[in-house]
């Protein structure tokens, strides 16, 4: 048996076979469970859509649900490619991000653009884990040498951080601002355990490090 320090000197040179197979398998799992994520997705971006007070976030909901679809397509041709038989793999955070966007329209008033808001940032929440995961599988595919599997999932990368950013530039031009207005107009009237904002706390930030 190899030791430890030839094993990470076969690792680091490209040698380790044992390891490919690791990183394959993990490739896989991986690939099973963001291909549950979109699929959950889809679906979530239909009521956040349903839900929204705007026609300027509904639209950006439809948009990326119809994004999301053809990334679901996308995945199943990664499944086709490197001859692996199409399958979720339950994903408990993806779960309780969408528990968390329908809870948001529970606790904002319907009609509302604190609700619009409050989509906003649950969406950008869903997007942001799907870029961590998005560019972990576009790492380890790029290691294995899935080239067309990369392609792929380069693609749907940029798309993700794409609606990540517009997401950003739409609640920045109209719905912080009109929100605002609406909570100093009826202090309170938007969220049920809501109080009126003061000073830096006023400031509603979308996006987070990778909305930017």
């Amino acid at each position: 048996m190899a030791s430890l320090t030839e094993r990470i000197a076969s690792f680091f040179s490209g040698n380790d076979s044992s390891t490919d197979e690791g990183l394959r398998d993990l490739f896989i799992s991986e690939l099973k469970r963001v291909y549950y994520i979109e699929k959950r997705a889809v679906d979530a971006l239909g009521e956040q859509a349903e839900a929204s007070t705007t026609n300027e976030v509904r639209s950006a909901f439809l948009q990326h649900q119809d994004e999301s679809a053809n990334q679901v397509d996308r995945l199943e041709e990664i499944f086709r490619i490197i001859g692996i038989q199409t399958e979720e793999q339950s994903s408990d955070a993806i779960n309780g991000l969408i528990s968390d966007a329908r809870l948001v329209v529970t606790e904002t008033e319907e009609g509302s653009l604190t609700r619009d808001a409050a989509l906003i940032i649950a969406a950008q929440k869903i997007e942001h884990y799907e870029i961590a995961i998005y560019g972990s599988l576009l790492t380890l595919a790029n290691v294995l040498d899935f080239t067309q599997s990369a392609e792929l999932l380069s693609m749907t990368l940029e798309e993700e951080k794409t609606t990540d950013h517009k997401l950003t530039a739409l609640a920045e031009s109209f719905v912080n601002s009109r929100a605002r207005e609406e909570e100093e107009q009826h202090p309170g009237s938007h969220h049920a355990s809501r109080h009126p904002l003061h000073g830096s706390d006023a400031d509603v930030t979308l996006g987070g490090p990778l909305g930017v």
